[in-house]
């Protein structure tokens, strides 16, 4: 019933229309047609009614390749620009430039096409279309970005199809309809007019589709057939209407004022005057430029000059219309060959009787608009779902539809070129031809076949628009990859996307109140061709990674096709309007970095992880080449922590101080040991990971967390600092806790532990260097290479040059004299056993030590930390057990009595000199050879350190990672 009713308006609306007409004008030419009306309003709806009953009879759940491809693309890619715009593409561009944009825009779909067709048989396709191709070939960033871009497209293309049909029923329908009226305007004010007619007729229409498509949109998808019927038969109105032309051309005067075309509107005969009963009368047409119908009557001095001329719209001339004539914007259209006279320095008067262009052309506008009439390639891709054969379906039925389309766009610019007249193809509105549609003077039998043909397929496509637009931002929001466009992703019981439905609404309004489909068709060919461009990109990166699971059923694709087609498509978007792929290209990247910062993190097997593990693969093998040059070193550090009874990290802050000594650059990877068996702790070992990683978010620190089983402690993180890393990413910088409570008796084993990883450190890793932050300080640190941070020295001038030399920040206040003095104490003991002293004159000398320490040298006369001792690279150990000397056995309390005072009497000094320095830099000792002289090393790191706020102990490697030469 509905389909019925739906016959009996559409037969009304047609007979309604004629009736209009014929009491609206009167003239011969409007009775000469009002038979062929009726045939035609027959005709139509017969064909409707064979459409209807196909829809009906093809309900079967799965379609194949005719109907579930084939037509679809057919219905979305054939449309308003042929009908509306394609012949005046051709009169203003020439045949050879309208065949060239045809060409260019019809291979970048095919090499679209074929892209699209290799990733659409390499599994199913669900909702979501193109968005789902890319997103699952190149990552949620792309796939949203370029998605949401789609989705911008889709509905800026269901205003400029509502547009259109606003302009078939403003002009060539019902012209009496306009709210605004344009009788008697000119220029800006009739542009003005026209403008507002649009937008309240486009609101009205917009409101009428979209409350279509809440109530029932699966009547929408039910008349599709029967809006593509309507586009069948205008196209084949046309093709016949050429072939009548042949042998008998219809006719379609044209008047012309000297070389200048006139509307044709208001007068009936194309003369100034005509003989009548013996007598010589003034026409309408001399009513229209002079000021009375008498001969002697004042007339406009372009008129008067110039004679009046008729001429044929069709059949034109090929070689009039092979090259292009671009026009500014109000000038005169003109017919070329016939002769005119201007006076000099005139001013053109009585503008509204002549065919004016209504913008100003050049080639890429001529892209920018015709763009849109070659996509919907992917509305087959977008029912895979509903496919017999997906996999066979989609390529035969998309490359047949571009293959169909492209021949008819492509021979409808030779055909307008060859048989109508150049006047008739510059003008856009068919104002020379009593107000017909220009394509429409070429259609047989009437050029109401295709007038009514178009307004129903710009209905129609509208429709789809706004029916597939929702559901594709629908499929972008239940992904999750954008957050504020979850709310979008819900709708009716029945899974209608009503939200997004009202945002295409508004979005699409926007595009309505331009009110002009020659602006809004550049912003909808962005988006579009951004889509496309990805859509090559995709294909290509997967052919090139060869993953393991790209294996396109689709055979007859390759990465140069691929690329090819992008870089048409990128060449498009910049030919068709620079500016606009600009912002288009502007709204893609800040869509990519705002789900890269705070979209859901989605794992889909994409071409850009794989992209990136080759990248990394290549990076890490030549990293392996050598060791890096001083100038690219990096601070990469492995941050050892310890896990709670719940698993918890029970050193968080230690992350905050990593992130402090690395500046943002090198690696960092946070590491924990467990004890116990792989087997038996595996999912305790999960927990701890997820720890880390979460500690890490929060800490904001980049890089990668690792957890080492082993049976103990010592052995657990000497695993993972010897594995840590990969080929030459490796960690150089080892960062741990200091064992705080390492006097209580339950915290023996930890200190120990510290003891043993730093021996171990020291003795298998060579080029290690030690740095510890003590006690206030949250751990030691351990690099391979010289300390590398951002100091100021404020005593010692020597150091002071060198660290200017150097070009580091002053951030830091440290003490440069203790520095020093550090030094010295730590290879006392190394110095005398060398020089073979006696006990007494070891004890002479560690008292002019002694002395030396505690009067240390003014600025006025510098000192090197270097000058007198070893640097750090090249100290050795300190003997922190009793060793015999000159065969005399040292006694042990002695020997210990000395090292703590030296530690007391070196602290104090420390303290009073540094007091107020925000951090203080001693040299770090190393560590005891064996485990008798552990616990005298943390007691005499207790006494050093005691009173100091924060310190940091160095101990060097020996290696250079900074330098003075550029």
């Amino acid at each position: 019933m509905i389909f019925q009713g739906f016959l009996w308006i559409l037969f009304l609306f047609i007979r309604t229309t004629v009736a209009l007409l014929f009491l609206q004008s009167r003239d011969q030419n409007v009775l000469c047609l009002l038979n062929n009306e009726m045939k035609t309003g027959t005709a139509v709806c017969v064909c409707v009614c064979v459409c209807v009953c196909v829809c009906m009879c093809c309900q079967a759940p799965r379609m194949g390749t005719l109907m579930g491809v084939y037509l679809p693309c057919l219905q979305n890619i054939l449309g308003v620009i042929l009908f509306l715009r394609m012949t005046w593409m051709v009169g203003i561009g020439g045949v050879i430039e309208a065949f060239i944009i045809v060409l260019m825009c019809c291979s970048t779909t095919m090499l679209t096409a074929i892209s699209m067709s290799a990733i659409a048989t390499n599994g199913v396709v669900p909702a979501g279309g193109s968005y789902y191709m890319i997103s699952r070939s190149l990552g949620p960033e792309f796939g949203g970005a370029v998605g949401i871009c789609f989705y911008l497209g889709t509905t800026f293309a269901g205003a400029m199809y509502i547009l259109g049909c606003i302009e078939i029923l403003l002009v060539y329908i019902v012209p009496q309809a306009a709210v605004f009226k344009m009788e008697g305007l000119e220029g800006a004010e009739a542009e003005a007019a026209m403008l507002n007619n649009m937008r309240v007729y486009g609101t009205l229409v917009l409101s009428f589709m979209a409350i279509v498509v809440f109530v029932g949109v699966k009547y929408v998808n039910k008349l599709a057939l029967l809006f593509l019927a309507c586009v069948i038969c205008s196209i084949l109105a046309v093709y016949a209407g050429v072939i009548k032309t042949a042998f008998e051309p219809p006719i379609f005067p044209v008047c012309v004022l000297g070389n200048r075309t006139l509307v044709w509107k208001g007068f009936d005969v194309c003369a100034k005057v005509i003989e009548r009963e013996n007598a010589t009368v003034t026409t309408q047409l001399w009513r229209l430029f002079c000021d009375s119908e008498f001969l002697n009557a004042t007339c406009d001095s372009y008129f008067v000059n110039n004679n009046i001329t008729e001429i044929q719209g069709i059949p034109g001339v090929m070689s009039e219309n092979l090259f292009g004539n671009y026009m500014d914007k109000g000038s005169f259209i003109e017919k070329v060959g016939l002769p005119a006279t201007v006076e000099p320095d005139s001013i053109p008067t009585n503008t509204n009787r002549y065919v004016l262009a209504d913008i100003t052309s050049f080639f890429t506008m001529l892209v920018g608009i015709y763009f849109p009439s070659v996509t919907g390639i992917m509305a087959g891709s977008n029912r895979s779902g509903d496919l017999q054969d997906a996999q066979k379906s989609i390529p035969i039925g998309t490359i047949l539809a571009i293959t169909t389309t492209s021949i008819i766009y492509m021979s409808s610019v030779i055909l307008f070129g060859s048989c109508i007249e150049g006047t008739v193809l510059r003008d856009k509105f068919g104002e020379a031809v009593r107000g017909n549609l220009v394509i429409g003077t070429l259609a047989w039998p009437s050029p109401w076949v295709i007038v009514i043909g178009s307004f129903f397929s710009t209905c129609g496509a509208g429709l789809q628009s706004l029916t597939g637009a929702p559901r594709l931002l629908q499929a972008i929001a239940r992904d999750g990859i954008v957050p504020f466009l979850r709310v979008f992703g819900h709708g009716k019981a029945n899974g209608e996307p009503t939200w997004a439905l009202l945002l295409t609404a508004c979005i699409c309004e926007s595009g309505i109140l331009i009110a002009s489909l020659d602006n809004v068709a550049p912003i909808l060919s962005m988006f579009f061709l951004m889509c496309y461009m990805f859509v090559n990109l995709a294909c290509a990166v997967q052919t090139l990674l060869r993953t393991p699971n790209w294996r396109p059923r689709f055979k007859f694709y390759h990465w140069t096709l691929s690329f090819l087609g992008m870089s048409l498509c990128l060449s498009l978007m910049f030919i068709c309007s620079w500016y606009y792929a600009i912002v288009a290209m502007g709204i893609a990247s800040c869509i990519y970095k705002y789900i890269e910062f705070r979209g859901a993190e989605k794992e889909w097997g994409d071409g850009i992880r794989g992209l990136s593990l080759s990248a990394a693969r290549f990076a890490l093998m030549r990293l392996e080449e050598g060791p890096p040059h001083t100038k690219n070193w990096r601070p990469q550090i492995l941050v050892l922590v310890s896990m709670d009874s719940e698993l918890n990290v029970e050193q968080p802050r230690l992350l905050s101080l990593t992130n402090q000594l690395k500046a943002g650059k090198g690696l960092t990877i946070v590491g924990t040991a467990l004890e116990g068996t792989y087997l038996e702790n595996h999912p305790q070992g999960q927990q701890a990971e997820q720890s880390l990683k979460k500690l890490m978010e929060a800490e904001k620190v980049k890089g990668f967390c690792q957890v080492v089983i082993s049976s103990n402690m010592r052995d657990a993180t000497s695993h993972l600092v010897q594995a840590g890393g990969l080929g030459g990413l490796q960690h150089n910088t080892v960062l741990a806790c200091w064992p705080r409570n390492w006097k209580h008796a339950e915290d023996h084993q930890s200190w120990r532990n510290f003891i043993g990883e730093r021996q171990k450190h020291h003795f298998l890793f060579k080029d290690y260097s030690i740095f510890s932050c003590f006690p206030h300080c949250f751990s030691a640190l351990q690099f391979r290479e010289q300390l590398f941070t951002s100091v100021r020295i404020i005593e010692n001038y020597n150091v002071y040059i060198c660290i200017s030399l150097l070009y580091l920040q002053h951030d830091s206040d440290i003490s440069a004299y203790t520095y020093e003095k550090t030094l010295m104490m730590e290879q006392r003991s190394q110095i005398l056993k060398q020089i073979n002293l006696t006990k007494t004159e070891r004890e002479r000398e560690e008292q002019l030590i002694h002395d030396k320490s505690t009067n240390p040298p003014t600025p006025a006369t510098p000192q090197s930390p270097s000058a007198d001792a070893e640097t750090p690279s090249t100290a050795i150990q300190m003997t922190w057990t009793e060793a015999k000397c000159d065969g005399e056995q040292a006694k042990p309390i002695g020997s210990n009595l000395r090292r703590m005072h030296t530690a007391l009497r070196l602290n104090e000094v420390i303290v009073k000199k540094s007091q107020e320095a925000k951090l203080v830099l001693l040299n770090m000792p190393g560590p005891p050879k064996n485990r008798s002289g552990e616990e005298n090393y943390m007691e005499f790191m207790e006494v050093l350190t005691e009173g100091l706020n924060r310190v940091l102990l160095v101990r060097g490697g020996g290696r250079e990672v900074i330098t003075i030469y550029s």
